[in-house]
């Protein structure tokens, strides 16, 4: 017998717990992935798209969270942590292996960031003119980046799925591990699990090193949490009113941030 609700029991409304998938021995069959974004960086800050430039490290406020989540994170038993090559992931990994002896960094370059080719390292208020920026806005999934090594999003996506597959599959059911990765690799491995096209990714949000959790079972991925960065509420604060805006300025607010952004303001950042 299953200790769990029976096959096809949907997320209860009053305890938000997800069913369980019984297999043969009776255990549910689930493997947690938790997705973590890396920390704040410089180019963040300031409105660069980092793409692979190499040498792009955590910044005070970066490490701060990094160091945060690994506390929160704590209590979790870990059968592995998988991460991006880039020095900003391998950064916020290290935090969260700081007290978990025996326990190695595993790097997959398939969890990298995208290659956006001649975007890469270009300042985002100067790409939102370019007329690909609508394209990437409105329609994802028909951008391939621009130059050499420019890398099409449904690429992107299709590489990070398939290593989480693989490694759901190696670490096998009852395992917890986490893949540190980077904003647009993370809404479109969540937008996959959704079920939904990879046109409406943009409308995920995936802050510095927040917290998305997804449990795989034998018939569905179940989306836990998304976006945690287990903070105040600040950022759900209206803003001052402030003078009507130009209708160009309603769309630049209605545009997702290529690569993911530099989060919501902290204190004191």
């Amino acid at each position: 017998m299953c200790d769990g609700p029976g096959p096809g029991v949907r997320v209860s409304q009053i305890t938000g717990r997800i069913p369980w998938i019984c297999g043969t021995l009776g255990s549910p069959i689930v493997t947690t992935v938790l997705f973590v974004r890396h920390g704040r960086t410089a180019a963040n800050t300031a409105g660069l798209l980092a793409g692979w430039t190499p040498g792009v490290h955590l910044d005070d406020t970066g490490r701060a969270q990094a160091a945060a989540l690994a506390e929160r994170l704590r209590p979790v038993p870990l059968s592995a942590v998988v991460t991006s090559p880039l020095e900003r992931c391998q950064e916020t990994v290290a935090a969260l292996l700081a007290d978990r002896d025996g326990l190695a960094p595993q790097v997959d370059a398939r969890v990298g960031e995208c290659h956006y080719g001649d975007w890469q390292g270009q300042e985002l208020k100067k790409l939102a003119k370019d007329p690909l920026w609508r394209v990437v806005q409105a329609h994802p999934s028909a951008v391939r980046f621009p130059g050499d090594g420019g890398e099409s999003l449904r690429d992107s996506q299709a590489r990070g799925v398939a290593a989480v597959r693989d490694w759901n599959a190696r670490l096998g059911p009852d395992a917890t591990y986490v893949v540190c990765s980077h904003g647009d690799l993370i809404k479109s491995i969540v937008a996959d699990a959704l079920g939904l096209h990879l046109d409406l990714f943009q409308r995920l949000i995936v802050d510095p090193c927040s917290l998305t959790v997804v449990q795989y079972t034998e018939l569905r991925p179940f989306l836990v949490r998304l976006n945690d960065t287990g903070g105040g509420v600040d950022a759900l604060i209206p803003p001052k009113r402030r003078p009507r805006r130009s209708r160009r300025r309603r769309q630049d607010e209605s545009d997702a941030v290529v690569g993911g952004g530099a989060g919501a303001p902290t204190a004191g950042a």
